[in-house]
């Protein structure tokens, strides 16, 4: 008897520490035909990868620590699986030397420890940096595929090799807590491990704040991010971004603007200062997406523009799959270089771009 009543108190013990911790298996499988053509330059059919949404292979978990607290963990991976391959590992010290291999498994999209309560979270390790989260927010097509926003949006930091324009190595993070009435705000600190007597010693250092309030149909958000660059005189990214849903459909607008002291990519161009509108409208079980935006550089070669169009539709066949298609064309004002030019390069100002996504996405 008493060795029955010991067993059922074991189990009962493991099931409850079973119940306050939990570990998950998570993915993205997409899939698709991508052709990009350009004036002067040929076109190209190609498969890719993550056109509708980020392919990835993901483990997460929680424990419950009592007193209103938990602790987590989150690895997740990006994969290109119209091959087979992980994608390129993270800048081990969020600058151009410090990649990690080309193409093996990593968990280069995210990979943090998080410790959360009624103060907020603070989260350790690799992870979004506050300035990147209102392109991919406000973004009908979430900065993925032919119709990406950055496709105009982190040009210029993109072509100059900075490497904190979407993600951050090394950082610490804070975020405030949910119960605010409404608004909600991100800080981060991430360190480049430089020695302190290099003369490139803050060189990878990002410090970056994202602000917002949503609230019903109503989300709005300012983001601003900095990189120490001694080469470049520093990297800034700051954008407004927001959205309004009408029930019928969504609108979406962002303004923003990056800045490097110095730069020799995309021409030697310093600022690029651009804006996005569009916005998604459901229809039965799919969904349609479009926008527009226009971006301008400015520096000693002058001041050339660019724009890109692009809409899409969303075909849900459960809630796990969807078949989409997106077209984008990107265009380039007469004047100096076809420096917004996308995919396969430009040869002549005034020249153009464009792309056609088709693909399966699934979801696990």
């Amino acid at each position: 008897m008493k060795k029955s009543l010991i067993a059922l108190a074991v189990l009962a013990a493991a099931g409850a520490a079973s119940a306050q911790s939990s570990v998950t298996l998570f993915g993205v499988v997409d899939v698709g035909l991508q052709s990009v053509r350009a004036d002067g330059s040929g076109s190209v059919l190609k498969m890719g990868t993550g056109l509708n949404s980020s392919s990835r292979l993901g483990f997460r978990g929680t424990e419950d620590l009592g007193g209103g607290m938990s602790a987590s963990f989150w690895l997740e991976a990006g994969m290109n699986y119209d091959d087979g391959s992980g994608q390129a590992g993270p800048s081990l010290n969020n600058q151009a030397a410090g990649a990690a291999n080309g193409g093996g498994l990593s968990f280069q999209r995210r990979s943090t420890v998080s410790l959360a309560g009624n103060f907020g979270e603070l989260r350790l390790g690799r992870d979004y940096v506050p300035s990147f989260w209102n392109h991919t927010v406000f973004d009908p097509f979430g900065t993925v595929g032919s119709g990406a926003a950055t496709n105009l949006r982190l040009k210029l930091g993109n072509s100059n090799g900075i490497q904190t324009t979407t993600r951050a190595s090394n950082s610490i993070g804070y975020f405030l807590p949910g119960n605010l009435g409404g608004f909600y705000g991100q800080f981060m600190y991430a360190m480049g491990e430089n020695n302190s007597n290099a003369a490139n010693s803050s060189d990878g250092r990002y410090t970056g704040l994202r602000l917002g309030y949503a609230n019903g149909p109503v989300n709005v958000a300012y983001s601003y991010g900095q990189t120490k660059v001694l080469a470049r005189n520093d990297y800034k990214d700051q954008s407004i971004a927001g959205s309004y849903n009408f029930g019928s459909f969504t609108l979406m607008g962002q303004w923003g603007q990056e800045k490097l002291g110095n730069a020799t990519g995309l021409g030697g161009f310093t600022k690029n200062s651009a804006w996005m509108l569009g916005g998604s409208v459901p229809v039965g079980a799919g969904e349609i997406k479009a926008s527009y935006g226009r971006a301008k550089l400015d520096g000693a070669a002058g001041t050339p523009k660019g724009s890109q169009f692009a809409v899409g539709y969303v075909y849900n066949l459960s809630k796990r799959t969807a078949v989409y298609t997106t077209y984008s064309r990107v265009s380039n004002d007469a004047g100096v270089g076809a420096v917004f030019f996308t995919g396969l390069g430009a040869s002549a100002t005034g020249t153009s771009s464009s792309g056609l996504d088709i693909g399966l996405r699934h979801n696990f």
